[in-house]
């Protein structure tokens, strides 16, 4: 049994053309020359190195498509019928709405939550309702790396980013919504600090807190992107990208004018940490005014995660992401999306042994949260319970971005009066079809009427994942989301049995 995807794909549509597959290769078992080239092969041979990367980004989401041999599904939620953890125990008290979702976490400067969830790292697609949604939960979200490259009116003196409008604004977008709950957090890869980002970012826009990144699960490495010709590889060079080959050297430009060079592309250094090198950066950027440090991590080898989570603790860092296996969302290499890092579960398991290691040394540990491949309310409960007290919240990033997306689509429809038939018994207004606008209403008073429907988006579908965990939390007589453990759930499979035994890798 193979648990990779055949030769047939949404990064790049490829599609194998038989109905005979080779279980091993997935490639057809019946290929032939006939074939005028549908599956990724044939896109191979004409388009080449390019198809390491999905050809279907720009407006599009991209995610894993591998299915592994488990995940969450691997377990059932638990119940209990008797008593009532954390809110008086009478009848009147022990409901749902008497669950409390909320989650402070920060070693210096403390955040506080309205529901356990974050919305990580993008600054593509719908980010101004991603961002303003966040605020709107009251989440803590993140603005994504090489969010220069983004900017048209980027600015750069003497190897340093000056000015950078679109930063700001998208600090602005969770800023002009901000309720008191989560942060807006500007993530910076190798790329970003050497440009200057994290200083104009917290010394010109306000930001207050840094998230660095060491990698995410889509994408271990940084990405390479294939530059159409000679001066547009100049200027990237210029704007502080490392690109390959030298456009600036003579060689190179005499090949190009002779057209005998090979192809041009911009790489993203990768992170080359050390202790020292960390905590000095980590100094740094706190003397400059950053309130809060993120750390954001994938599922690489456990010793680097358990690095990693050291290095926290000794930073007093205020919170590590764990991407696992199974999400993504922009441009991270295909077979990469699937075929490396561990799946959410396992490195979730991971990182709960190491942190009951580094708690039992007495180390003060930061906020973890973890990402990949979540979206709905039981998912959501199932990663927080098997978190077993260390992990503090969920991140939802494709979904988040959906709801924005949609959102924003539906919004427009119903405001052209074309009210999409699946939402028509709902009414004909934003007013009457967006039926959590009153619980906005409540918070922010009637000018919620007029908020972007992608960022309402955001806020009604997270509203419902705070609701559908409510009742699971309640399922299990606990009305603290703190107090969910491994015993509030049930393995359902052999897979998941080993796992929860710590038998999964011997």
């Amino acid at each position: 049994m193979s648990y990779s995807p055949k030769l047939s794909s949404g990064f790049t549509f490829g599609k194998n053309r038989s109905a005979f597959i080779s279980p091993q290769s997935g490639m057809c078992s019946f290929c032939t020359q006939d074939c005028n080239g549908t599956c990724e092969l044939a896109q191979a041979a004409v388009l080449g190195a390019q198809t390491v990367y999905p050809t279907t980004t720009g407006n599009n989401q991209i995610a894993s498509e591998k299915d592994y041999p488990i995940d969450f599904s691997h377990f059932n939620v638990n119940g209990r019928v008797f008593g009532a953890q954390g809110v008086t125990e009478t009848q009147d008290e022990a409901t749902i709405f008497n669950v409390n979702l909320e989650r402070t976490y920060g070693t210096i400067h403390p955040v506080k939550m309205a529901i356990p969830v974050i919305l990580p790292a993008l600054i593509k697609l719908n980010w101004q309702d991603y961002f303003a949604g966040a605020a709107m939960s009251g989440v803590t979200c993140v603005i994504g790396e090489h969010a220069r490259n983004n900017e048209p009116n980027l600015k750069i003196d003497n190897g340093k980013v000056k000015d950078f409008p679109l930063l700001g604004k998208a600090l602005d977008c969770f800023n002009r919504y901000d309720r008191g709950y989560g942060q807006i957090v500007v993530q910076c890869n190798v790329d970003d600090d050497l440009m200057g980002v994290p200083k104009i970012a917290i010394k010109k826009y306000g930001a207050k807190a840094i998230e660095i990144k060491f990698g995410q699960a889509a994408k271990g490495t940084q990405p390479v992107i294939r530059v159409k010709d000679l001066e547009t590889a100049i200027v990237k060079q210029q704007q502080g990208n490392l690109v390959h080959p030298d456009p600036s050297d003579s060689s190179v430009q005499k090949a190009y004018s002779d057209g005998v060079c090979p192809n041009f592309y911009t790489y993203g250094r990768l992170p080359l940490w050390t202790e020292k090198s960390l905590m000095a950066h980590i100094s740094t950027l706190r003397d400059m005014g950053a309130k809060n440090i993120y750390f954001k991590m994938a599922g690489y080898d456990r010793m680097d995660i358990e690095r990693v989570l050291r290095m926290g603790c000794e930073a007093q860092v205020d919170m590590v992401t764990f991407d696992g296996a199974g999400g993504g969302s922009g441009y991270s290499p295909s077979k990469m999306m699937n075929e490396w890092s561990l799946p959410t579960v396992c490195l979730e398991d991971a990182v709960v042994r190491i942190c009951e290691q580094l708690k039992s040394e007495g180390l003060t540990l930061p906020a973890m949260v973890m990402t990949g491949g979540f979206a709905s309310e039981d998912q959501v409960f199932k990663g927080l319970a098997y978190g077993d007290g260390h992990v503090l919240g969920i991140g939802l990033c494709r979904a988040s971005m959906a709801a924005a997306m949609t959102g924003k689509t539906i919004g427009e429809q119903i405001k052209a009066g074309n009210v999409p038939e699946r939402f028509t018994p709902y009414g004909s207004t934003i007013e009457e079809i967006f039926c959590d606008l009153p619980d906005l209403r409540a918070i922010y008073g009637t000018r919620a009427n007029q908020f972007p429907t992608g960022a309402i988006g955001v806020f009604s579908y997270l509203n419902k994942i705070a609701f559908g965990l409510k009742h699971f939390a309640a399922l299990n007589r606990k009305f603290n989301i703190n107090l969910l453990d491994k015993s509030d759930l049930i393995p359902l499979t052999s897979e998941a049995r080993a796992l929860m035994a710590n038998e999964w890798f011997k």
